[in-house]
């Protein structure tokens, strides 16, 4: 395989050979680039999603470009689920050292217009779902073999206005994050967060009505004049997951190209020299940014 048709990583070849890392919502968007990357290194990635046949895909690409990866279907807002893959995955493949907590999802809507039923839903797919995850992996395996866990939040900084409920869902996970980092500390676990802004993935093609129509214009609010891309959220997390970042834990990295900063009073310059990371061999632009 050329290195044309690699993964082009900024980290060295072998960083994490012999170590397990799981995906949460790897059949897709930023955790299928994610699950790419880490294979691309040498790990043997688990990824884990609700369809089986997304799994099967990203599982067929990774293959194909020479990496391992198993695969878990499963809902993550399911309790028994959860403590019985966990098992199993640890009964394949040996001790789990990393975890990327991805799985998520929500709709647009102002506070007014969500029900109950549909503020649980987010915050069960944001919050919940994650902490389940990360739990049992600690109560089962990291606990006794140390690790890394970065966790998928977003651009709450100042609020997330039309989405108010996977805002409180996701600054949730902010939190929980601290507070995992320091309890988790005495095993050699790391917690930490990533908080992308607007990246150009998969998951933009899920809105339509008003959210999609506003999508290809999102750029003109970011200082960098630029959606962020896959592959630029995944180098952070990769980062995080490393032994370079030994000394990192509790913290939320803001990846949106400064556009949860400024104001009105001191307006974007109309253009930026920034270049986007494209280090992701497979990635795709979506559809409503062509």
């Amino acid at each position: 395989m050329t290195s044309a048709s690699r993964y082009a990583s900024v980290f060295r070849p072998g960083l994490f050979d012999g170590r397990v890392v799981w995906v949460t919502g790897g059949g897709s968007g930023i955790g299928r680039c994610v699950a790419h990357e880490l294979a691309s290194l040498g790990a043997t990635v688990v990824i884990s999603g609700r369809t089986q046949a997304k799994l099967d895909a990203v599982a067929a690409e990774i293959t194909a470009d020479g990496g391992r990866c198993d695969t878990a279907a499963f809902d993550i807002r399911d309790e028994d689920a959860v403590k019985a893959h966990v098992a199993a995955v640890i009964a394949r493949h040996g001790p789990v050292s990393g975890l990327v907590n991805n799985a998520g999802g929500q709709f647009p809507a102002p506070l007014l217009a969500i029900s109950k039923r549909g503020f649980d839903a987010v915050v069960a797919n944001n919050l919940t779902g994650g902490f389940l995850m990360m739990r049992e992996l600690f109560n089962q395996c990291m606990q006794a073999h140390g690790g890394a866990v970065v966790n998928m939040t977003a651009d709450f900084r100042n609020g997330m206005p039309g989405m108010g409920h996977s805002g409180a869902a996701r600054a949730g996970m902010s939190n929980l994050t601290m507070t995992a980092a320091f309890e988790w500390a005495h095993a050699g676990v790391r917690v930490n967060a990533v908080a992308p802004g607007w990246i150009a993935s998969s998951g933009m093609d899920t809105y339509g009505g008003a959210m999609k129509a506003i999508i290809p214009r999102l750029k003109q609010h970011v200082p960098l004049r630029r959606l962020g891309v896959e592959a630029e959220v995944s180098g952070a997390i990769v980062f995080l997951l490393s032994p370079a970042a030994a000394f990192i834990t509790g913290v939320t990295l803001q990846i949106d190209g400064a556009a949860s900063l400024g104001s009105e009073i001191f307006p974007l310059g109309s253009t930026s020299s920034s270049v986007p990371f494209d280090g992701f061999h497979r990635a795709t632009t979506p559809e409503v940014l062509k």
